[in-house]
């Protein structure tokens, strides 16, 4: 008898214990199917947590050689993880035959989950949620990715971005692949209240009156908070110039920001909400430099890794992107597209896909802080036109990124790739 996807047990492997994008975007297909699966993680931390909380089974498979090896990072380094490697696939062999399918979320996960396919025969599921790109990954993590996509029995990409930087580096642009654009429950950001707002700005010593800017993303180099830092600090020039220039008798430039009053630069603040994961520690450290340098420690807040997402965000004016590589999606910016924020982001990868520019937020040049600060100005000079990029995001976000959408996109490509799956590779319950 065909087995079905709906009937099918799937193991689901991720690399990170951390809430990254990836993680976040499995985590609702994870709770979809948790009556029937199990998620095997390569790291510990606060995924984990969330899965089990949400009633998920999880594996930690943890092996010190695999974790050290990063995606930009030396061959040799890569070179020395075979062991590991082969270890975690052996383990991850006698965990998947309980199961249907193997459904791989990240690189390291892709790796160790088509090498088990060798062994145990079970139909490999891949998402990527990476542009298969130089600027993301080194030569040989490329190679290893183009020499072992073949044996994927589906892929699924978070983007066209991402599918054109796949069939780029393997030469294959006609392989079939399914685009699913991660999903994002609206209901947190339509919660959020203004106590919510004012206790977050207090904790922080923003003043409530402020015009704040927010970014959302881990500090890491390629996310480019140093970019934001640039830009706002250009702007401050800019309005301070608009201001000395203004007629005779106190009448503003009609350039001018209009909260500046009395010859003092109005009150912005930036507010960076994320931390240093993967080893970037030194880049945050570098940002703290960089601000010292311009003179910006006053307006200038970091806030760490959060949670609430969604409260943070109804807590600021405008959410940027900032990003100097290409992203794979850009969740962040569908995220304050919900949370009714004008929106401000790189023009680049699958962000070009959410954003239409001036109509549902405003693109600019990746690493450009010139072009970043007058976008800022824009908003900044014109409410009315802030509010409404605003709402038309948010219109556009609940149409185009539901949850069920999304959910209903990745069920039907693992369905197909299970339904195809010869009868000899179905899952024994309980065999090792």
């Amino acid at each position: 008898m065909t087995m079905t996807g709906s009937e099918a047990r799937i193991l689901f492997v991720d690399q990170s214990g951390e809430l990254g994008g990836a993680e976040l975007a499995l985590l609702p297909i994870a709770v979809r199917y948790r009556e029937r699966c199990a998620v095997v993680l390569l790291q510990d931390g606060p995924f984990r947590e969330r899965l089990e909380a949400a009633g998920v089974t999880v594996h930690l498979l943890v092996n010190a050689g695999v974790s050290k090896v990063r995606k930009t990072g030396a061959a040799l380094a890569a070179l020395r993880a075979i062991g590991p490697v082969l270890s975690q696939v052996r383990a991850l062999a006698k965990l998947a035959r309980d199961y249907d399918a193997i459904f791989v979320n990240t690189q390291k996960a892709f790796v160790l989950g088509t090498m088990t396919r060798l062994f145990i025969r079970r139909p490999v599921i891949w998402f990527l949620h990476d542009i298969m790109s130089r600027e993301h990954f080194g030569g040989l993590q490329r190679r290893i990715v183009r020499t072992l996509a073949p044996f994927a029995d589906a892929t699924i990409v978070n983007s066209k971005a991402a599918a054109d930087a796949l069939a780029e580096l393997t030469g294959r642009r006609d392989r079939v692949v399914d685009i699913a654009y991660n999903g994002i429950d609206p209901a947190p950001f339509d919660l959020t209240v203004n106590t919510q707002h004012r206790a977050i700005r207090a904790a922080l010593g923003v003043p409530t009156d402020a015009w704040c800017v927010g970014l959302f993303s881990r500090l890491a180099h390629w996310k480019g908070q140093h970019v934001l830092i640039d830009a706002v600090a250009q702007l401050l020039v800019d309005e301070h110039d608009a201001f000395e220039r203004r007629p005779v008798g106190g009448v503003r430039d009609r350039g001018h920001a209009p909260s500046a009053r009395s010859g003092r630069v109005s009150e912005i603040h930036v507010v960076l909400v994320g931390a240093p994961l993967f080893g970037e520690d030194e880049y945050a450290a570098r940002l703290h430099e960089q601000i010292a340098r311009l003179g910006l420690e006053p307006r200038i807040h970091f806030a760490g890794f959060q949670n609430d997402v969604a409260a943070w965000m109804a807590a600021m004016d405008v959410v940027v992107h900032t990003s100097i590589a290409p992203e794979p999606f850009g969740r962040v910016v569908v995220e304050g597209m919900l949370a009714g924020k004008p929106i401000i982001a790189a023009r680049a990868g699958g962000v070009m896909e959410i954003v239409d520019d001036g109509q549902t937020g405003l693109l600019t040049g990746p690493g450009d802080a010139r072009a970043l600060a007058s976008a800022l100005g824009v908003l900044r000079r014109d409410p009315d036109y802030a509010t409404s990029l605003a709402n038309a995001g948010r219109d556009m976000a609940r149409r185009r990124f539901s949850e069920a959408a999304y959910i209903e996109r990745v069920e039907a490509a693992l369905a197909r790739a299970i339904e195809h799956a010869p009868a000899r590779e179905r899952a024994v319950p309980g065999r090792v």
